[in-house]
C-alpha cells in the first residue's frame, strides 16, 4: 500500500498533464473531442478492462465476486468524491442518490 501511495503524485501529475493536453486540443477544435471519437475511446477502454478482468478470473487470480465487490466499493468512493467536490463548489451539502 505504501508503494501505491508513493506513486500517487506521479499519477496525479500525469493526469493533470493529460487534462491540459485535452484542454489545448479543445481550444484548437480537435476532432478527437467530438462524440464519435470520445465514444470510441470509452468503448476501447471498457473492452480492454473487460478482457483483463476475464483473464484474471480465468487464471484464478480473483473471483467474479471479489471483482464485483471491488468495483462496487470503488464506484461508491467515486460518488463520495463527487459529493465532496460539488458540496465544496456549491457551498451546500450535496447527496447523490
Amino acid at each position: 500500500m505504501a508503494d501505491a501511495r508513493a506513486r500517487l503524485p506521479r499519477y496525479v501529475a500525469a493526469q493533470h498533464a493529460m487534462q491540459a493536453g485535452v484542454a489545448v486540443d479543445e481550444g484548437r477544435g480537435s476532432k478527437s473531442l467530438q462524440p464519435k471519437f470520445l465514444r470510441v475511446g470509452i468503448n476501447t477502454a471498457m473492452c480492454d478492462h473487460a478482457a483483463l478482468v476475464r483473464l484474471l478470473i480465468a487464471k484464478g487470480v480473483l473471483t467474479e465476486e471479489e471483482y464485483l465487490g471491488a468495483i462496487a466499493d470503488e464506484m461508491e468512493r467515486e460518488a463520495k468524491r463527487y459529493e465532496a467536490r460539488l458540496s465544496e463548489e456549491l457551498g451546500t451539502k450535496v447527496t447523490l442518490v
